[in-house]
């Protein structure tokens, strides 16, 4: 019996706002931003669309935005900081079940990743070094990313790696020393095995050796969704605290943070440089 799309449900009534769903929410204002910014940098005859992979505006709707806009390139630019073929891959997949439907296919590129890109690494530590102006420093700072079965990462999928590398560069960013932080993977279901070590696991065990303050943040999140503000804020919360822990904070994604808007601007910046656009 399948029990999660149920435990889903009663999560996500619990962190809906009177706007909506907060990675909507978000996600919103992030394009809208997004559009703001590339036009004060000099492409103003671009245009920002929001898609999302799993829901509303879907990816067919911001495709035909962008074609009714007359569109003739189009940089597909996936929120996911770090590759993963179960959601930047099959992003690049919709995207194409879609363009070859249409009668005249307009030249297209893809972000497959920017997991070690100099202003998303700034972004997350000044998120961080404001975090710790405001409460101080925590006995240790874990990395929380979504995981994968492991079967996936054996088949050659480096997702994991990626990840790894964005935790390298926060912390040597942040001059911290290897027993002040630590990286996990989160949002594991189902027996199989998935890519270790677990965020729970290790919340758990950082609350038993005596850690008093923990703070948890989630580099490969660029909008805060049910598996932050529930999954880590809440129920990853409980699990350090009834470990022996007494302090959780979560740091926020970056959502739409001025120097994250910067940083992906920069993105696509970069990657239509040779387009003409202006």
């Amino acid at each position: 019996m399948n029990i999660r799309p149920a435990r889903s449900a009663k999560a996500y009534k619990g962190i809906w706002t009177k706007d909506g769903s907060p990675l909507l929410v978000h996600s919103e204002r992030q394009a809208l931003l997004l559009q703001e910014s590339i036009i004060r940098n000099g492409l103003e005859n671009a245009y920002v669309e929001l898609a999302m992979r799993y829901g509303h505006p879907s990816i067919k709707m911001g495709l035909e935005a962008l074609r009714a806009k007359g569109c003739g390139k189009i940089l597909i630019l996936p929120l996911y900081p770090q590759y993963a073929a179960a959601t930047t891959a099959t992003t690049f997949d919709a995207v194409s079940d879609i363009l070859r439907e249409w009668r005249w296919v307009p030249k297209t590129r893809t972000v497959s990743s920017y997991h070690d890109h100099r202003l998303y690494i700034q972004a997350l530590n000044n998120s961080i070094r404001e975090h710790w102006r405001e409460h101080g420093k925590p006995d240790s700072l874990l990395m929380s990313f979504h995981g994968i079965p492991k079967r996936y990462h054996v088949q050659g999928d480096p997702y994991p790696c990626l990840c790894h590398k964005t935790a390298r560069l926060v912390a040597a960013n942040l001059g911290l020393t290897k027993d002040q932080w630590t990286i996990g993977f989160q949002s594991r279901f189902g027996r199989e095995e998935w890519v270790e070590p677990y965020t729970d696991e290790i919340l758990k065990f950082l609350g038993k050796e005596g850690a008093k303050r923990v703070d948890v943040i989630c580099p490969g999140f660029s909008a805060d969704c049910l598996e932050t503000i529930e999954e880590i804020a809440v129920e990853n919360c409980a699990a350090f605290l009834n470990s022996g822990g007494e302090e959780f904070y979560y740091i926020p994604a970056l959502n739409e943070r001025e120097d994250h808007i910067s940083a992906l601007t920069q993105i696509v910046i970069r990657n239509v440089a040779d387009w003409g656009l202006d």
